[in-house]
């Protein structure tokens, strides 16, 4: 077998759950998959039609082409059509070095990039059944995008640790015992094995009740902020109007604002659901929980150490805001645990943000292209 693609073949990626925030330690950061095994079969069918498939392999258009022409007789096996799904695939990755494989639970792998993906068996069926202009349309696309520059990579910021005379400490959380239909203890956290989430389940949402003790971390994060940092403190409903995304049934809106322009303030949105929403710096929003419902198995100890990670990380110094990113003009995040424990990062459009304020907010970000920097501590 040719060497058609860089590194060694592997598996698909772990597939990403749906709906959630991915956080790890540094040093379990998975690496890009961009080289799966498992396209032998479609090379043994390249060469009995006196293609040579190192040939297509450095050239996608030439394969897309390749295979409008013999997409029915590849269809016709399962093993094949598999194997010729792997080297598309393969190809795309290979266009370009921003590119790589992705797996999402529930949903087709895909190949590309932040800015455009491609869920590759589909593809192959488009090559296949397509008209001509569709197919011809497909190639331009493609080609447009393996002609794209990738976007530099954002700064990783890095918090600063500072002693202080009083350290955060999580208040006690009620534990209570959900159950479901049939009269049984609902095991939040643990409700799922190997093979996933029930399908119906992403639609059920049976106990919102068990975030409420997000409510009490949200009001101890803010003491404990007010008191160590030197911030302003501003209690107003109206203060959900800083969100990016429509907080609904508010029952209180806090926005503590450091003394330094430099450093990013920090909005806790309070709401009925029950559940708690931090706007972080100028563009971002962050929920918590991030859904709720049955199939994520969101419990409130997993979102409380979520919430406390990004509201102490964000007063270290541990994040970053940039925008505009690439052509589309996306809005990115990086975040670093204050503790260094690891890091997790998010790109994508503003979505339906009023143009003045990306304006200000592009403005703004000019003067920390480093990252925000750590609140300054409350003197005396």
């Amino acid at each position: 077998m040719g060497d058609f693609f860089e590194g060694v073949p592997t598996e698909l990626p772990e597939p990403i759950a749906r709906g959630t925030a991915t956080y790890r330690p540094a040093s379990e950061q998975p690496q890009p998959v961009r080289h799966v095994g498992g396209y032998e079969r479609f090379v043994e069918f390249c060469t009995r039609q006196g293609v040579d498939a190192g040939e297509l392999a450095a050239d996608p258009i030439g394969l897309f082409r390749f295979l409008r022409n013999f997409g029915k007789d590849v269809a016709q096996h399962a093993v094949l059509k598999k194997a010729a799904t792997v080297f598309a695939g393969n190809t795309l990755a290979k266009v370009r070095p921003d590119a790589k494989w992705k797996a999402y639970e529930g949903g087709a792998p895909t190949v590309g990039t932040e800015e455009l993906h491609f869920e590759v068996e589909r593809l192959l069926d488009g090559l296949n059944n397509a008209d001509d202009a569709a197919v011809e349309g497909l190639i331009a696309k493609v080609s447009e995008w393996a002609q794209g520059v990738p976007d530099p990579p954002m700064i990783q910021p890095r918090p600063t640790s500072r002693p202080t005379d009083r350290s955060y400490v999580r208040p006690a959380l009620p534990v209570d015992t959900y159950d479901s239909e049939d009269g049984t203890a609902i095991p939040y956290g643990h409700r799922w094995g190997g093979d996933g989430p029930d399908p119906d389940s992403y639609s059920v949402n049976s106990h919102p009740e068990r975030f409420t003790g997000l409510h009490l971390v949200a009001r101890t994060l803010i003491d404990y902020l007010a008191d160590v940092y030197d911030v302003e403190v501003h209690e107003d409903k109206a203060l959900a109007a800083d969100m990016m995304i429509e907080a609904r049934e508010v029952v209180a809106a806090v926005k503590l604002t450091p003394r330094i322009s430099t450093a990013a303030s920090l909005t806790f949105i309070l709401t009925g659901y029950p559940g708690v929403v931090v706007h972080a710096g100028v563009l971002h929003d962050f929920p918590f929980p991030v859904c709720g419902c049955d199939a994520c198995d969101e419990t409130v100890l997993t979102e409380a150490d979520r919430l406390e990670r990004l509201v102490l990380s964000v007063a270290a110094g541990g994040y970053a805001e940039r925008y505009p990113v690439g052509r589309r003009r996306w809005r990115e995040y990086a975040l670093t645990a204050f503790d260094g424990s690891g890091s997790e990062s998010g790109k994508g459009d503003p979505g339906p943000i009023d143009a003045a304020r990306l304006h200000e907010a592009e403005v703004r970000l000019r003067d920390v292209q480093d990252g925000w920097r750590p609140w300054p501590l409350r003197r005396g």
